[in-house]
């Protein structure tokens, strides 16, 4: 195998008690592990947290150490259960700060004298934190070290996304190929199993699928290395064939 570089890591904490309720249904974690993946960034870990300091404070203490890069969505907008922004300065032992650009982000975008107390909350970051801009309702999110800290609501969390992520600094892109066939997991599981053993460094998922008249299994190989992507899929092939069944390639993602 050739030399791929060193594997950049990210974790997204969504924060909310609404998520974990049921209340709203989260729309941000696909489009950033997306978005991550096209920056040559695996997104390893997602968690669900509510609004409760401790475990905010206590979950991005254990995180920021553990991956290169961490992604938090909610809680940074004007009302009393927007917390998250204080627990980040919490988290890094600094102040809660005004930052003076961010106020006077918001004084420009709001009608004279409507910038109340309330919204002025969204220009407080921690000390020492750097801006990310908000192309939509200018109240920016912020990043401290390997945090990065966006808002909950999905349009205005891409919009700011897609403003930081020429800025992210990845690894080798995961690449990944499908091969699907209409026979059952229990059938592919030890040949499966034997082929995953022969390739340590690619991951291979079995996803089956039902349809009204259909049923069968995608296999899925993801990797960084094109040719081990491909010999994986080969064998899954091989394997379909010998116990009777039609593989179906899908495209490599490039």
């Amino acid at each position: 195998m050739s030399a791929a570089g060193p594997q950049v890591t990210a974790c997204v904490l969504i924060i909310g008690n609404e998520i974990l309720s049921g209340r709203v249904r989260d729309e941000n974690l696909a489009f950033l592990a997306t978005g991550l993946n096209e920056a040559g960034i695996r997104l390893r870990q997602a968690r669900v947290i509510p609004d409760d300091a401790a475990t905010i404070i206590a979950t991005v203490n254990e995180v920021r150490r553990q991956f290169d890069y961490v992604f938090t969505t909610g809680g940074i907008g004007p009302t009393h259960d927007d917390i998250t922004a204080q627990c980040i300065a919490d988290a890094f032992g600094v102040k809660l700060v005004l930052h003076p650009d961010a106020a006077r982000i918001l004084e420009a975008h709001y009608p004279p004298g409507a910038l109340n107390q309330a919204r002025l909350r969204m220009a407080h970051v921690p000390e020492g934190a750097s801006l990310l801009p908000n192309p939509i309702s200018r109240a920016p999110g912020f990043r401290l070290d390997n945090v990065y800290v966006l808002p909950g609501v999905p349009q205005i969390m891409r919009a700011i996304f897609n403003e930081l992520k020429h800025r992210l600094v990845g690894g080798a892109k995961v690449l990944s190929r499908s091969v699907s066939c209409a026979l059952g997991e229990g059938a592919l599981a030890k040949g499966l199993g034997e082929i995953q053993d022969r390739f340590p460094d690619l991951e291979i998922g079995s996803y089956p699928y039902f349809r009204r008249n259909d049923f069968g299994v995608t296999l899925v190989v993801r990797g960084i290395e094109r040719e081990r992507i491909v010999a994986a899929a080969d064998e899954i092939k091989t394997l379909i064939r010998a116990l009777g069944g039609e593989p179906t390639e899908g495209l490599a993602e490039d």
